[in-house]
């Protein structure tokens, strides 16, 4: 594919976005920026999710993966939908009575100030290094295959993509990023379709065969029971995926705000409910997609990449025909941005919210506040992102992306705690417990090969980190409750 190409595919791309953005924006107040005035239909929030819910680090590195441990990646996708059902009869139920715009106010109900302040940081900090870092990967990965050839500096292309993305949505908000994540969805799920279809018409496969081959093949392999040591082992796996979807999904500002833009608890709990199956589906169609490409690659007798991440780019953009570059570049673009700007949405929400107090401000305080908050994290995403260019090592981002996970323990532990007990806490040294619980998570898991011979951590890390702040909050508990405070499940 031409750099000319490429560059007014993406161009248009973004001009419809921004035409989106202006529909849907007319009389936007804060109101609107932060919870869609609460009109969101269900249909278009669950379906959106799916590309919110993804990124382009899934987009490359689910297919890439295959060849190393086969299709061991649905194991923890089947976990999700149990992570799922759990947010659909325990969190939102909660949200919606308590007509929260930030999740984290129920900590404040519940517990107090210092304690709402603790979860809204750690998201902060979780999901600005997490969604910086999956935007780098995949701006990357363009800038490898599409704007080399043009030598356009990679600073000019990551600030001109978090520049439109901005520009779309700071206006809007979380009104418009729902329709832009139906828009950008739609396109992902179309790239992996199409992808499979290209690969498996070149392997001279129909469907019967392209399955009945996959399974006869050394890649066909989902369930890992053989060995508890293996962090592909299944319940490490399956209980992990449960606890990343209930944090990452159900007590993450960002991801929860869409959910919370839909008319009532029954329409959420519908959205939620459906993404659970679609979830599952379009993740299949990931790993089906890599098992197709590394059989392709056998057959022609092409070399695996070292980095197994640019499999994908390389045969979509070198060896299929155009229509699967044309999509590929689509589908990267709409699964890095898709998860950039609603978590850019997520972000200045819960600043604002949680921080900067906007209940009792004036709407034009309000306006330019969000303004300058949403242009901050802009920023912050480009300085982070410039950072790691510099750092150009991937086993220092692959830590920086584990040590991210670490961060949702301490939510996990404070919304259980409030959530399975009518205990209070000593507010002031809540801080402390969660900051001390990633670090004992850390020590134990670097340890855990010498306790319990040779047993490696995996997922199980996330709750394992949950329940030592919960131990934590129990050690600071002083009893029942006032009845004023207390918000029951």
């Amino acid at each position: 594919m031409s750099p000319f190409l490429v560059l007014s595919i993406i161009g248009l791309y973004f001009l419809v976005l921004i035409l989106i953005s202006q529909l849907t924006s007319k009389g936007a107040t804060t109101e609107t920026f932060f919870t869609a005035n609460r009109q969101s239909p269900w249909y278009l929030v669950a379906f959106g999710m799916i590309g919110a819910s993804l990124s382009g680090v899934t987009f490359i590195s689910v297919p890439g993966n295959v060849g190393k441990t086969g299709f061991a990646y649905f194991q923890v996708v089947l976990g999700y939908v149990i992570g799922y059902w759990a947010i659909i009869g325990m969190l939102m139920p909660l949200y919606y009575r308590l007509n929260v715009v930030s999740i984290y106010t129920y900590l404040a109900q519940r517990f107090g100030f210092w304690s709402h302040k603790s979860g809204a940081f750690f998201f902060l900090v979780s999901r600005t290094i997490g969604s910086s870092l999956r935007l780098y990967l995949s701006a990357t990965v363009l800038q490898l295959f599409l704007f080399d050839a043009w030598n356009i500096p990679f600073f000019v292309t990551v600030a001109v993509t978090i520049l439109l993305i901005w520009v779309y949505t700071f206006r809007g908000g979380i009104k418009t990023i729902v329709w832009t994540d139906t828009f950008q969805t739609f396109f992902l799920v179309a790239a992996v379709t199409i992808s499979v279809w290209q690969v498996a018409d070149r392997l001279g496969l129909s469907f019967a065969d392209m399955v009945t081959t996959i399974r006869n093949s050394s890649y066909a392999r989902v369930f890992y029971f053989d060995n508890v040591n293996s962090p592909l082992y299944f319940w490490k796996q399956f209980l992990g995926g449960a606890f990343i979807a209930l944090t990452m999904t159900g007590m993450d500002q960002e991801i929860m705000q869409k959910n919370l833009t839909c008319r009532t608890l029954k329409e959420a709990r519908k959205n939620m409910f459906w993404l659970s199956k679609t979830i599952v589906v379009v993740n299949l169609l990931f790993l089906t997609l890599g098992a197709l490409l590394y059989l392709y690659c056998q057959q022609q007798g092409i070399a695996i990449p070292a980095s197994t991440d640019e499999l994908f780019p390389r045969l979509a953009l070198h060896e299929l025909n155009l229509t699967a570059g044309i999509f590929f570049v689509l589908g990267i673009t709409a699964s890095s941005y898709a998860s950039a700007d609603s978590a850019l949405a997520g972000l200045t929400t819960s600043f604002c919210v949680d921080f900067l107090n906007f209940n009792n401000k004036p709407e034009k305080q309000k306006q330019r506040e969000k303004f300058y908050v949403h242009l901050g994290f802009s920023l912050i995403f480009l300085l982070i992102i410039l950072l790691f260019r510099e750092i150009n090592n991937r086993a220092v981002i692959d830590a920086v992306l584990t040590l991210a996970a670490y961060t949702y323990g301490p939510l996990l532990g404070l919304f259980c705690f409030g959530l399975f007990t009518r205990r209070s806490v000593r507010d002031r040294l809540v801080p402390f417990v969660c900051l001390l619980s990633p670090a004992l998570s850390y020590f134990i898991s670097l340890n855990t090969p010498k306790w319990f011979n040779g047993y490696v951590t995996g997922l199980e890390i996330l709750p394992v980190n949950g329940c030592i702040t919960f131990a934590g909050l129990w050690l600071l508990s002083v009893g029942l409750p006032k009845k004023e405070k207390a918000i029951p499940a």
